[in-house]
């Protein structure tokens, strides 16, 4: 089973917009250090949509190589073509991840049999699989009615629920089978969603914060909710702010703030706002991290 902290990392970039490998590397000694249980690489926070895919795949080879089995490994690897997303997905396998991320498919609109039909063929390889439902960046929804039909193919293991709809998170949790886990997308929902079965998130975060986002996810999964209640207000702020503005301008400008590598955006992704910028600087100050 997927549990615990699982952080999606930022991909940092060189002034010239190519990848910061070594800055990666440290990235993931930083989640390491402070006990994140699984890192996700190019995800939508280490901004794939536009990382070419011999970029994404490099990016996924050099997270993998440098955890050296330290933590488990999640490759982002879905595609709004589902012969892309095969593609990704077998790379991914080849490289050594333990599971990938696939995200509804974007743009087309599918239908829900459409969509169903997509992650079969995804899940047709032989690595597990994590759904990630986030309708606001798709336009579609995965129904829980499809994910819970998804839940009864071998390799399907989990989805990432950024839909920021309780009653369907809720639906989910009540029907899919013990070992299924549903995780958080959003940090601000993450304790609810634990209060309720989840078994943890994907977080934004905890790029800046891993020990104390990790400290949350298990004081949930081990039933301590009260001590688990004061991190997650304690946290807020920072949950809310990091969203700002389009994820992930202010992870990244908050890493930058905190002398980390980060690096430059890949248009049309650009710097912050000032305004934001001096909002997001102030809650990082009151958290203690500049």
């Amino acid at each position: 089973m997927f549990e615990g902290s699982m952080t999606a990392l930022v991909t940092p970039f060189k002034k010239d917009g190519s990848i910061d490998e070594e800055g990666l590397r440290e990235l993931v000694d930083f989640q390491i250090e402070n006990g994140t249980d699984v890192i996700l690489a190019t995800g939508t926070t280490g901004e794939c949509a536009t990382l070419s895919v011999e970029e994404q795949i490099r990016a996924i080879g050099i997270v993998i190589d440098h955890v050296n089995g330290r933590r488990k490994v999640t490759a982002g690897a879905g595609a709004n073509c589902t012969r892309e997303a095969v593609a990704l997905t077998r790379a991914s396998k080849d490289l050594g991840a333990d599971a990938v991320l696939s995200v509804c498919p974007y743009y087309n609109k599918p239908t829900q049999r459409g969509i169903y039909e997509h992650f079969k063929v995804v899940a047709g390889i032989d690595i597990p699989v994590i759904l990630y439902n986030v309708p606001s960046r798709t336009s579609r929804a995965i129904q829980a009615e499809t994910i819970l039909r998804l839940t009864e193919l071998p390799n399907v293991v989990g989805v990432k629920e950024a839909s920021g709809d309780l009653a369907q998170i809720m639906k989910i949790l009540e029907g899919s089978p013990a070992d299924f886990s549903v995780l958080s997308g959003d940090d601000s929902f993450t304790y609810s969603i634990m209060c309720l079965g989840g078994k943890g998130v994907v977080s934004v975060a905890a790029n800046v914060m891993p020990k104390e986002v990790s400290e949350m996810v298990h004081l949930s999964l081990e039933g301590e909710y009260e001590k688990a209640r004061e991190l997650h207000f304690r946290l807020l702020p920072l949950f809310r702010n990091l969203f700002i503005e389009t994820n992930p301008i202010p992870v990244k400008e908050a890493l930058r703030m905190m002398g980390k590598p980060s690096g430059v955006f890949r248009l049309p992704l650009c710097d912050m706002d000032d305004g934001h910028r001096a909002i997001l600087a102030d809650t990082l100050r009151g958290l203690g991290l500049i």
